[in-house]
């Protein structure tokens, strides 16, 4: 039987393969094959957030961004160059998901960090201050 390794070893080598070779479908097989053969398919989830932390830590980050309405180009190339002043990231990619419920404004989810500036979020932020 294989060696138990721990997610965050794990997490290191899969971002030190990603950011150093070009074959990601191989190695993600590859992870995904000592998952299934060591019984952790439960812990797929938290693999995937420790392996976008050690990608961050190597500037590569994945952001999930939040808006009421579809970003636009220069919007979208703002976003990308905020996240990377923000973070001193080499290289963004964005997750964007468009959400009425925000109203307006824009939510940013980073690897251990958000920053919300949404419409409702502020509403909200105002509704408790002003309760007594």
């Amino acid at each position: 039987m294989a060696q138990r390794l721990s997610r965050r070893l794990i997490a290191q080598y899969v971002a030190r393969e990603l950011t150093d070779s070009e074959d990601a479908k191989k190695l993600l097989q590859e992870v995904a094959g000592y998952l299934v053969e060591s019984r952790r398919t439960s812990e797929i989830d938290l693999l995937v957030r420790d392996i976008e932390y050690e990608l961050a830590e190597r500037g590569h980050i994945r952001a999930e961004v939040t808006t009421a309405y579809p970003l636009g180009d220069a919007l979208r190339q703002s976003t990308i160059d905020l996240i990377k002043q923000q973070t001193a990231a080499t290289a963004v990619s964005l997750d964007e998901t468009v959400d009425e419920a925000v109203l307006g404004g824009m939510r940013i989810s980073l690897p251990g960090r958000e920053l919300d500036q949404t419409v409702r979020t502020q509403l909200l932020r105002l509704e408790t201050t002003f309760k007594a």
